[in-house]
């Protein structure tokens, strides 16, 4: 499949059908040559950071605007834009393969307009027009609601956390401490030719610095690393993990820092690890199986407790359905996929879980709660609430160098010390 064609596909089933990227994007590419699939993936994720500034370019060139079921001819000028002031794609290649890409879409009638509005595009440059150069959602690339509500939460670093989105996230690794050292497989991927350096405040993580294939660092396929983004290499640490202790992971897949919790503690009792989706199960199941380590699996929701054996755990870690407004650096799509009635609903949701998993803990035990999302409302106020509501929950501040100390937990902005954007906050029942 055209290149092109095949970007315009993913893009279409993310803005006009809903679909997140990461759903989209693998069985389009699986009809794309090898060689090309790079290029794919690199406009489609490119489209996505910068919507509404290609958005502004061209729609002043349509004659009418496009329908709904011409998205994909949307999404091929929004990615012919891209190619032609941003890529670096000859101006004559970005043309001839977009307007053959239309025949591939089967709308061979959009040919001549994807020639005209292109070669317009080409001829006037990449000035904004006047109306759309003021606008914080094309200065931000964001979408408005958004931008004022982290305006309104984090009125001193609001821009920050908007540039930092938009920025193109490290690829990190997480070695496998139990088997080795960092500064051991920091000598293994300089003899592999792969540039690392230690991440500086996570002992466990090293960045890339290019994203490589993962077969190619060497021992992946032995459990040496894991690729995982250094903040959420903090979950396990802050379990303070001990031998002989009971651990759940709540909301368990893909499986990361289950897989962190069985490396950082090889005497533990026991782990248990759930999702209440079985697809998402195997993803954590082949990951463990990958690192050597074994915990029990079980598909529920964790917010149903009828699962549960009824023995206490000692550490609980809940890393609970969020916004995911940490990690929009990672999945572009999340900015225009997100909607604000959607906070509300994941508030309820992590209040439900809090309350569900809060009589499973052991007295004396430990309970992590994480979400990868900025907006207080998931974290701090929601940690402030269930403490006012439970007399036998007490906060544990967390002393570190990372992220931003909270009226409850740490908050680490996107981008702060390459990470992407985190809550923590620890509470411990009496």
């Amino acid at each position: 499949m055209n290149s092109r064609a095949a970007a315009a596909r993913v893009l279409a089933q993310v803005l006009g059908e809903g679909r997140s990227l990461s759903s989209a994007l693998p069985s389009v590419l699986n009809k794309v040559v090898a060689k090309d699939r790079g290029f794919v993936q690199n406009l489609c994720y490119s489209v996505l950071r910068d919507l509404p500034r290609l958005r502004a370019l061209i729609k002043p060139l349509l004659k009418q605007p496009l329908k709904k079921r011409d998205s994909d001819i949307e999404a091929l000028l929004l990615s012919g834009a891209y190619q032609l002031f941003d890529a670096k794609v000859p101006a004559h290649a970005a043309l001839n393969e977009c307007v053959a890409a239309t025949r591939q879409l089967k709308k061979g009638w959009a040919s001549g307009m994807v020639n005209g509005v292109l070669r317009n595009l080409q001829r006037q440059g990449e000035a904004l027009p006047a109306t759309a150069a003021d606008k914080l959602d094309v200065q931000y690339a964001h979408p408005q609601w958004l931008i004022e509500r982290l305006r309104k939460a984090w009125p001193d670093q609001w821009q920050a956390i908007l540039q930092g989105n938009n920025e193109r996230a490290p690829m990190v690794l997480r070695v496998n401490c139990s088997v080795t050292t960092r500064e051991e497989y920091l000598l293994q991927l300089e003899s592999a030719e792969i540039a690392a350096q230690p991440h500086p405040v996570v002992d466990s993580a090293l960045i890339l610095a290019e994203p490589v294939d993962v077969m190619r660092l060497p021992g992946f396929e032995e459990g040496l690393v894991s690729v995982q983004d250094a903040a959420a290499q903090l979950a396990a640490p802050l379990l303070d993990l001990q031998p002989g202790q009971r651990v759940l992971d709540a909301c368990a897949a893909p499986g990361g820092k289950t897989g962190h919790i069985l490396e950082s503690e090889a005497a533990l009792a026991e782990v248990v690890a759930i999702d209440s989706e079985g697809e998402r199960l195997i993803r954590v199941a082949d990951n463990l199986a990958r690192i050597g380590l074994s915990a029990e699996l079980i598909e529920a929701d964790a917010a149903e407790t009828a699962w549960w054996d009824g023995k206490p755990f000692d550490r609980i870690l809940l890393d609970a359905p969020c916004s995911a407004t940490g990690v929009i650096r990672r999945h572009p799509d999340i900015k225009w996929l997100r909607r604000p009635s959607d906070i509300a609903s994941l508030v309820e949701e992590q209040q439900r879980l809090l309350e569900a998993l809060w009589p499973l803990l052991a007295p004396g035990g430990m309970l992590v709660y994480a979400t990868c999302s900025v907006l207080p409302v998931e974290n701090s106020e929601q940690i402030e609430t269930f403490l006012k509501q439970h007399d036998d929950a007490e906060e544990q501040p967390i002393a570190s160098q990372w992220g931003l100390v909270q009226p409850y937990g740490r908050q680490i902005l996107p981008g702060s010390d390459g990470m992407d954007g985190f809550y923590y906050a620890s509470l411990m029942k009496r």
